[in-house]
């Protein structure tokens, strides 16, 4: 199935007899294997409106993300949040589309200072499991009356309705950037000179630790000023940095947005969120290569093919979810982290209330 429309996506849907496998650009397949139709959102393109002088964009959801990226920066605009790019991590091929980014809450470097994708993200129009069209604040149903379906939305992997529409908050994109780099430290040490970096009033937008234990902290903004609280940070924080400037700075950045220090290394991959003050300690219990972003609150950890890595960390307050698998291993171990108990209740209540008949991505999420 491949609708070019959204009437064409609701007719389909109303009209499926069994499950519903969502794929928009097939680039961050993820989460248990699901048996059903494979139905595509990348028929569904183009930009409806964009509106640089109110920063505002709606765009269709198969609409493939370089190019959404390629008009914003025509007009010295982007997304916010910073979405990653998969496909190396993933080993996949394909073009990221715009609601596969909010599906998945797709969210980069850049979330320490702006949030999630999900707190750009200002209106969705979707298909429930019924083929019912819904608009966000459009349509009042008793059934979905109180909830706020663009953070339903966002992060639900196409379990509660497939989109057809997504509208974002912009922001202009900065004349420049800088980015400090340290020596090699400690997992305890580069947590703490993070969360240090980020308390300043010097507007670091980006703290992360690389696997060799080195510290990156970026600043953007116009030149003078970055080049003013670069000087200020430094002081301010003390110890021998190196500085990349522009373009060498963006590039290390795609680089941790990505994870590709871990694209073409063996093993499964993890992701796990949690307080920056726990990261030293979980990532003691891992005993594997980890990369850190957030400022130490985002840890991805490279273990053997197979590992539960859940098992070796125990309790924490935080969610480990397994990005990189084979299939096998994402079918015997929980992908998503497993919700507690009222948790769990409250999301088969939404998934109830949105796909009654279950045939969206069904048991994707666990």
């Amino acid at each position: 199935m491949r609708p070019a429309s959204e009437a064409e996506l609701s007719d389909m849907i109303r009209a499926a007899q069994g499950p519903v496998r969502i794929a928009g650009g097939r680039t961050r397949e993820i989460g248990k294997p699901v048996a059903g139709e494979v139905l595509e959102t990348a028929g569904m393109q183009g930009i409806t409106l964009y509106e640089p002088g109110a920063l505002t964009l709606v765009v269709q959801a198969g609409t493939p993300l370089a190019g959404v990226e390629a008009a914003l920066a025509a007009e010295g605009q982007r997304l916010p949040f910073e979405p990653a790019d998969m496909r190396a991590l993933l080993r996949r091929e394909g073009m990221p589309t715009v609601g596969g980014m909010v599906a998945a809450n797709a969210s980069g470097p850049r979330r320490v200072q702006v949030g999630a994708c999900r707190d750009s993200l200002i209106g969705v129009r979707f298909v429930d499991g019924a083929g019912v069209v819904i608009k966000n604040g459009g349509r009042v149903m008793k059934n979905v009356t109180g909830y706020d379906l663009v953070k339903l939305l966002a992060g639900s992997w196409g379990t509660l309705g497939v989109l057809s529409e997504c509208s974002f908050k912009l922001l202009p994109v900065p004349e420049t950037q800088a980015t400090l780099v340290s020596d090699a430290l400690s997992v305890a040490d580069a947590v703490d000179l993070m969360s240090r970096a980020l308390g300043t009033p010097y507007e670091v937008n980006g703290a992360a630790r690389d696997a060799a234990g080195r510290v990156a902290l970026r600043i953007e903004g116009f030149a003078e000023q970055v080049r003013y609280r670069q000087r200020a940070l430094q002081e301010a924080l003390g110890g021998d940095w190196a500085v990349l400037e522009a373009e060498a700075s963006r590039d290390l950045w795609a680089g941790i947005r990505d994870v590709t220090e871990f694209a073409g290394r063996a093993g499964d991959v993890w992701r796990i969120s949690t307080r920056p003050s726990a990261a030293p300690d979980l990532v003691a219990k891992m005993g594997c290569p980890v990369l850190l972003d957030w400022g130490g609150g985002l840890i991805w950890a490279l273990v053997p093919e197979g590992t539960d890595l859940r098992a070796r960390l125990g309790t924490y307050q935080g969610h480990a979810t397994l990005i990189r698998a084979s299939e096998a291993t994402r079918a015997a171990l929980p992908v998503f982290q497993p919700e507690a108990a009222p948790v769990a209740a409250l999301s088969a209540g939404l998934r109830a209330k949105f796909d009654p008949r279950g045939i969206l991505n069904p048991g994707l999420m666990g």
